[in-house]
Order: structure tokens, then sequence, then C-alpha cells
């Protein structure tokens, strides 16, 4: 098994062009020049954050299971380990949800507008029906 290529963050910094277009994802470094005309959301979004860490990016576009997978054939190596940040792990509190959703009040909850167009229906039989 060969040794994998380590890298500090002032290396990626300057492979920021289209013809050397690398950036970090979860401490692991990705070399997407080859996949920049195949990307869906096209080259400029990957240019944007070529040279950066784009953990935050890419968690935010919410990528599929079949994109996670196709990007194990760009990695090229990791950071460093001064480099590497501490990977946080999404959670949603459904918990904490639901006391928000306790605390609306009718009016701002979906309740209010079906109560409201029934009420109109019935008006609106009893007027011209």
């Amino acid at each position: 098994m060969s040794e994998i290529k380590r890298f500090t963050r002032v290396e990626i910094q300057n492979r920021n062009s289209k013809q050397d277009a690398v950036f970090i994802i979860n401490n692991e470094v990705y070399n997407v020049t080859s996949f920049l005309d195949d990307h869906p959301g096209g080259h400029e979004v990957l240019l944007n954050v070529a040279g950066k860490d784009a953990s935050e990016d890419f968690d935010d576009v919410g990528h599929s299971t079949d994109a996670k997978e196709m990007m194990k054939k760009y990695i090229i190596g990791e950071l460093v380990d001064e480099d590497k940040v501490e990977l946080k792990k999404r959670t949603f509190n459904w918990e904490e949800h639901s006391k928000e959703n306790a605390n609306t009040s009718f009016v701002s909850s979906w309740k209010f507008p079906v109560l409201l167009g029934l009420l109109m229906t019935m008006l609106y039989t009893y007027l011209f029906g």
C-alpha cells in the first residue's frame, strides 16, 4: 500500500486555476482539474472553492450518495496533522425543533389558513349556492 501524500493549506492555496484545481473537503485533498467540465453545477462552482477548504460549501449543497462515491477517485492526499480541523458532525435536534413549533401562535401556524379557507368556502356556498 502506498504512502498517503500530505499537503499543507499553504500548498493548496496556490492551486486555484483551471489548469490546477485543488481543494480540501473534510481534511482530504481533491484534485478536480479533470472534472471541471463534467461537474453538473458548472466549472465555476469548483473554481470558486479551488485553493480553499470547501467542506462547508460541499455539505450545504447536499450532494447525493453517488456524488460522494464519485469523489473518491479525485482524492490525492490529506492535510498534514497540524493543518487538520476537527470535523463537525451536523445534527438536528428534533425535540428542540418541536418545542419551537409548539410555542407558535394559532395565527402564525398552518391551522389558521386552513380554517380561513374552510370558512370562506362555507360563506361562498351559503351566499351563492
